[in-house]
């Protein structure tokens, strides 16, 4: 009989993972509180209010002291909020309040912490998809996907959009001055399609999603920022692009949710004119997987394996890309549709921005 010798463990290196792993709890069980003060109001009370006690501030937002006052116990262990012994106060800071409260905030991630959230109620969809190798349709998850993400991307795109990312591209800005074509497809609940309507009276823009309900609530956005006339919404994937002669056709992280993205992006050539411009934003990645061991490509590994592989993976082909393909896989799925010229035109610590064309 052989003996086979017990490794020797390296105490160290165990104490370290230990205490990675358990800033890993508080951070999870942190997410929530984090859900629970946007959902609440907590936070938007806080902001610019100054130190406030735990009475003070559910006496704002009609809750209970002593459920507010456990959960500022947990931002300020988090340093999220800081306090102060002697006064038993707490305070959210000007710069956490942006990130926090703010929802007009490029830097603002409340929209995060709730999608996230969405995967915890959704979590034996995900066991069983694991099991069977199934996907799982858009559609399919609790609500506050499609809120959390309306409310995670929007800012970026208000801030990014139209002063800088449509600038790195090669004469868009002056067609849409002028009057433009274009579509929208993967719009979701419409911001990114309000966004380009507000901003260029002369275009006209249509958006497309296979979700009816994100459909209908990009109709009344759509309203609600007056720019109904020259923007409207129909439900339909992006082989459902009718025609041809668009001036621009954006796809914002949504490509790689895509079953068939090489068919789709080559649909989408098909509908462009002959000058006409893709603009492709997805998330920031790098090449290799060990181009991406960071908090951000963590982030999106994370999210890719519960939302964008299986939603792939439930439509035809089911290529299932990932939201860490990475430009070079990117540029290799529009070249095989058919882009002649694909380059990164911009890029944010969030986002990668290619341009494509004909």
């Amino acid at each position: 009989m052989t003996v086979t010798d017990t490794p020797r463990l390296d105490e160290a290196a165990l104490e370290q993972f230990v205490h990675q792993a358990v800033g890993d709890l508080a951070a999870a069980i942190s997410g929530l509180m984090v859900h629970l003060g946007d959902r609440l109001g907590l936070y938007r009370a806080m902001a610019g209010a100054g130190p406030l006690t735990a009475a003070e501030l559910s006496a704002r937002t009609g809750t209970s002291e002593r459920y507010v006052r456990e959960w500022l116990s947990n931002q300020a262990a988090g340093g999220y909020v800081a306090y102060e012994p002697a006064a038993g106060t707490f305070e959210l800071s000007a710069e956490h309040a942006l990130v926090l409260a703010d929802e007009s905030s490029p830097v603002f991630l409340d929209g995060a912490f709730e999608t996230i959230a969405s995967c915890y109620t959704d979590h034996e969809a995900f066991a069983e998809a694991f099991r069977s190798g199934d996907g799982i349709g858009w559609g399919d998850h609790d609500d506050r996907l499609y809120t959390g993400a309306l409310r995670l991307f929007r800012p970026g795109y208000a801030a990014n959009l139209v002063d800088s990312w449509l600038p790195a591209l090669d004469g868009v800005v002056e067609k849409l001055r002028d009057g433009a074509s274009v579509a929208d497809v993967g719009c979701g609940l419409g911001a990114s399609t309000v966004i380009l309507a507000q901003a260029f009276e002369h275009s006209s823009f249509v958006g497309y999603d296979i979700h009816g309900p994100s459909i209908d609530a990009a109709r009344e956005a759509a309203a609600e920022a007056g720019v109904e006339r020259r923007a409207r919404f129909e439900v339909g994937s992006a082989k459902d692009l009718p025609g041809a002669g668009y001036d621009l056709v954006t796809l914002f992280d949504c490509l790689h949710d895509m079953g068939d993205p090489v068919g789709a992006a080559r649909h989408i050539r098909d509908s462009l004119a002959e000058d006409g411009t893709l603009l492709l934003v997805e998330p920031a990645a790098g090449e290799r997987l060990e181009d991406n061991l960071n908090p951000v490509s963590r982030l999106y590994y994370g999210l890719s394996t519960v939302i964008c592989t299986p939603s792939s993976l439930d439509q035809e082909v089911g290529l299932g890309l990932g939201a860490q393909a990475g430009p070079k896989r990117l540029e290799e799925v529009l070249n095989e549709a058919g882009f002649s010229h694909v380059r990164v035109a911009t890029r944010t610590p969030f986002n990668l921005v290619i341009e494509a064309r004909r």
